[in-house]
């Protein structure tokens, strides 16, 4: 689907090389996941990156999360920050767009209507930090590339004597109200300004800087109204910069933002793009690419999977996002201005998601890189004085459950990561198991305000449970809350802190209070110990009911470091294991008044669109039938990712569902993060390479593989059989070879038991 009008540019990169060598970047298709409801955007981002510069073609609806989705045929403009597979939209700031004549400022409600444009995607490519699209309204060439703090555009322009860019501060995705806008004229080819919102992110400033590479005649106005001079503030703010007849030359613009100020937004972009060179700039960008990228090496005759993979893994490095300028300087979740001693800060913490697979791939490949987002992450908790849910421009945005920074934090800790303040990461940790940055309202509308006290914890540290008469989704919450306290627990051993970890051990035990024998599934429990009645466990009323985001099929699952105990709930391996069966198999009609949009991806009531399901095809590991993992592994990777715009089952959620694809398609992933423990699966390419520190490598050999060869047969690790499908982080990371031998029918006698937590 990528198209391919880019490859003189990428080529120039090699130009006088010889022979181009084979290029990872080439399998990195950026439109897989801009239909559906992936929720990704094609547009211009380096790994990590302050800047994403895209296209947006709606502003309302589920699917306007991007700013882009593929079946639109209309661009409003090109903005420079986006999410991405985000399932609340935010961002889409600072906007320009090319335009040829005197058009109307306002967008307009169709196609021909304001300063929008139609487009195809015949005409329309990308590749990693690289976007390209004919707007076929005006006949411009628009051209989009970036570095990690700032974006460039190149225009190529018909001949005309009415070339102009209209640059909108008003323009904004979703549910926004713009607190400040103001645009300044600092000369014939510079502006600079401010766009400070409220939206899911409450307070969130934009500064920006752009200078042009000719002169301009620019004319502001605001409210829909010319103004004179050389500045604009207040509503609506707007400028159209003429260029008159450019002769053919393409106007190119640089733009750099900022959280702080205009200065840092100046200083980003002439401290990351100092010439004009977009062909170098776009190339820089690829190379950027190109090394994250080869972190893992994969062989394998089937090109389309390689191209999900690597897809996957672009997707996977674009969040968290740089949020520290070019000078160190930074806004904190104080809203105060720091300075960062590294040179780091980061933004978008989708936690509820990505600590699942995300930051356990990043502690693999990248190891240092999640080493600094655990530092952001005590950073913000010193600034806000408690570890964020879901970080977003530094806000504080309470969105979604748990407390998983400290699922991220413990893992890295648990892992060998050692590049931070320990003691004052357990402090943060044990500070977010008790309190909560936002204001929370229970089922009668009472507001808990003062000790910031959340109800549900209040209630699930007193009797064991958070009532489902007292508070929304209170199954769901609690379930977290148990693994989020065991994760403390191990961290806190690890410490030597015997006492913390014996009261996080218990709490983490408490998973149990929600479980009711007489249904088979975790189950709402009123403060007074009945249950939750009547109960239908396909019955999902979003964020009404006692689930997040699902039912109870897909949340009873829900204890990723105890399944033994899990399974003894059920009343042993053959009970435990029939209900597992019945999960995949049962009809997948939902209930509900306000059934989950995330819930997706179904195969009986399993939903791997949406996270809570992600671990429950390797719980058949730990019951001795891993056949069963390794076909519903082999079954989700062959039928719910496709090479495609409609190529995800569910939001791509910041990096985690491609996560979970690039763990399982190596062969592997991990249950309980934090656990240290990785559970084999189905491999689907002939070799996996992965680069560690230092110089090191881990293999992965699969031979007799094919599609219909499905089942392992037999592992050799380092010369050694196993006897079980599970093996540590330690081994991974100390490098070596794993070999396997895939058959077409299952091996039953490689059902070795599960191996108990990797200790330090």
């Amino acid at each position: 689907m990528r198209k391919l009008l880019l490859l003189p540019l990428l080529l120039g990169a090699w130009a006088g090389c010889g022979d181009r060598p084979e290029a990872l970047v080439d399998y990195v298709d950026p439109f897989i996941g801009t239909g559906g409801h992936g929720h990704t955007f094609p547009g211009a981002v380096v790994p990590h990156g302050m800047v994403q510069l895209s296209p947006d073609t709606r502003m309302e609806g589920w699917d306007a999360c991007s700013g882009y989705h593929y079946s639109d045929s209309v661009i409003i403009g090109f903005s420079h920050t986006h999410l991405s597979g985000t399932g609340i939209g935010d961002y889409g700031d600072i906007l320009l767009m090319p335009v040829v004549g005197n058009v109307s400022l306002d967008r307009g409600e169709d196609s021909v209507a304001g300063y929008r444009s139609r487009f195809s995607h015949e005409r329309e490519s990308a590749s990693p930090g690289y976007y390209s699209v004919v707007l076929d309204d005006y006949g411009v060439r628009a051209e989009l590339t970036a570095s990690v703090r700032a974006g460039m555009h190149r225009y190529t322009f018909p001949a005309s004597d009415s070339a102009a860019v209209v640059v909108d501060l008003s323009h904004t995705l979703q549910f926004h109200e713009n607190l400040d806008l103001e645009l300044r004229v600092l000369g014939p080819t510079e502006i600079e300004g401010v766009k400070r919102t409220c939206g899911w992110a409450k307070d969130q400033p934009v500064y920006f800087y752009a200078v042009f590479s000719r002169p301009f005649e620019a004319e502001l106005f605001a409210g829909g109204r010319r103004v004179s001079g050389d500045s604009v503030s207040g509503p609506g703010v707007k400028a159209r910069l003429g260029f008159g007849d450019t002769g053919g030359c393409p106007v190119l613009v640089k733009v750099g933002i900022s959280a702080v100020d205009c200065r840092g937004a100046r200083g980003n972009a002439e401290a990351e793009i100092p010439g004009w060179d977009f062909d170098k700039v776009a190339a820089q960008a690829a190379d950027r690419w190109e090394e994250c990228l080869k972190a893992i090496e994969v062989t394998s005759p089937d090109e389309v999977s390689k191209r999900i993979f690597y897809t996957g893994l672009y997707h996977a490095r674009i969040s968290p996002g740089t949020y520290v300028d070019a000078d160190g300087r930074y806004r904190g979740q104080d809203r105060r201005i720091h300075r960062s001693e590294k040179g780091e800060y980061y933004t978008v913490f989708s936690l509820w998601d990505t600590f699942r697979a995300l930051h356990p791939l990043l502690n693999i490949i990248d190891p240092s890189r999640n080493e600094a987002f655990v530092r952001t992450l005590i950073e913000k908790a010193d600034e806000g004085g408690f570890l964020p849910m879901w970080d977003l421009a530094s806000n504080y945005t309470g969105t979604m459950i748990g407390y998983h920074a400290v699922s991220v934090i413990a893992e890295a800790y648990l892992k060998g990561l050692r590049g931070f303040d320990a003691e004052k990461a357990f402090a943060a940790c044990v500070k977010s198991s008790q309190y909560h940055p936002v204001t929370v309202e229970n089922l009668d509308g009472d507001v808990n305000t003062g000790s910031l006290m959340p109800v549900g914890k209040l209630y699930k540290d007193s009797i064991g449970w958070v009532p489902c008469d007292r508070d929304n989704e209170s199954v769901a919450k609690g379930l977290e809350y148990a693994y989020n306290d065991w994760c403390i627990a191990r961290f806190a051993e690890a410490l030597g802190k015997e006492k913390e970890a014996a009261e996080f051990a218990r709490k983490a035990s408490y998973y149990r209070n929600y479980f009711d024998p007489s249904v088979g599934f975790m189950r709402g429990k009123r403060l007074d110990g009945s249950w939750n009645a009547p109960f239908d466990p396909r019955a999902s009323n979003h964020r009404k009911d006692d689930y997040c985001e699902g039912n109870a099929w897909q949340w009873s699952w829900y204890v990723m470091h105890d399944v033994d105990g899990l399974v003894a709930l059920h009343g042993g391996k053959e009970a435990f294991t029939a209900k597992l069966d019945s999960l995949f198999t049962v009809s997948s009609e939902l209930a509900g008044d306000r059934i989950s949009s995330d819930i997706s991806g179904l195969i009986g009531q399993y939903a791997h669109g949406n996270e809570p399901s992600h671990h429950i095809t390797h719980l058949y590991n730990y019951v001795g039938e891993p056949w069963k993992t390794q076909r519903l592994v082999d079954s989700i990777l062959r039928n719910l990712y496709f090479a495609d715009p409609n190529g995800l089952a569910g939001n791509e959620d910041c990096g985690q569902m491609s996560a979970w694809y690039i763990l399982n398609a190596m062969g592997f992933y991990s249950v309980a993060p934090a656990s240290g423990v990785y559970s084999l699966g189905r491999p689907i390419f002939d070799r996996v390479r992965i680069r560690l520190p230092e110089g090191r490598s881990f293999e992965i050999v699969t031979r007799n593989n094919s599609r219909g060869n499905k089942y392992i047969q037999r592992v050799v690790l380092n010369g050694e059989p196993m006897d079980t499908p599970f093996f540590t982080h330690r081994t991974l990371m100390n490098g070596g070879v794993m070999e396997i031998e895939m058959g077409p029918e299952p091996n039953e006698g490689f059902r070795g038991e599960p191996i108990a937590a990797d200790t330090l």
